[in-house]
């Protein structure tokens, strides 16, 4: 008698039934199963082990695997939910569904907030949210002046209540943002339809 071969092919670490994910996601199994051939791809790229490196997530980016960019940083961290300098399969699904129009706005103002309190201190501080806007910039190629960098900054930290001068909490942010929306992300709805 001869070996049963199997036809599956070999699974990637962090490899979670798209069936699964697509119940415990907003996304459904067809967009689960074309998520997965978008991340064979990009934990393919460089170091062929199934996981996404942050030199691939890098690549997948800005096509170069060496532009260092903070903004991508803080995604990748964020993204590398077990913290092992790795992104699996199940990390890049349950990440990814922050950005699925059918995903709560709560939970993208939360994740918002953590992609500008760089320092994990539970309140983003003014120098934080300078260092993302000059790193947003930087990758736009847009060129501001030094003083127009700190008009968008104190304009985002006006306020009646001068404590917010100092420090921008979660529960600030998602005052401003169901007041703008388009100010944190583009949630699909107008600011007059909320």
């Amino acid at each position: 008698m001869g070996c049963v071969s199997s036809k599956k092919s070999k699974r990637p670490p962090g490899y979670v039934d798209p069936n699964i994910l697509a119940k415990e996601t907003t996304f459904s199994v067809n967009e689960v199963e074309a998520l997965y051939e978008l991340y064979k791809k990009i934990s393919y790229s460089i170091f062929k082990d199934g996981l996404i490196h942050k030199e691939e997530f890098q690549l997948a980016l800005f096509r170069n695997s060496n532009k260092k960019n903070l903004f991508a940083d803080r995604i990748f961290d964020l993204f590398d939910l077990k913290r092992n300098g790795v992104i699996d399969f199940e990390e890049f699904v349950r990440s990814l569904s922050i950005f699925h129009p059918d995903t709560p706005m709560a939970e993208k103002i939360a994740f918002a907030f953590r992609l500008y309190d760089l320092r994990g201190t539970g309140s983003i501080e003014r120098e934080e949210l300078k260092e993302m806007v000059l790193a947003i910039l930087n990758e736009s190629e847009l060129l501001l002046s030094d003083d127009a960098v700190e008009q968008i900054v104190d304009q985002v930290f006006a306020s009646k209540n001068p404590a917010l001068l100092k420090n921008m909490t979660l529960p600030y942010l998602k005052d401003i943002t169901m007041a703008f929306p388009s100010f944190v992300l583009n949630s699909g709805a107008s600011d007059e339809e909320l």
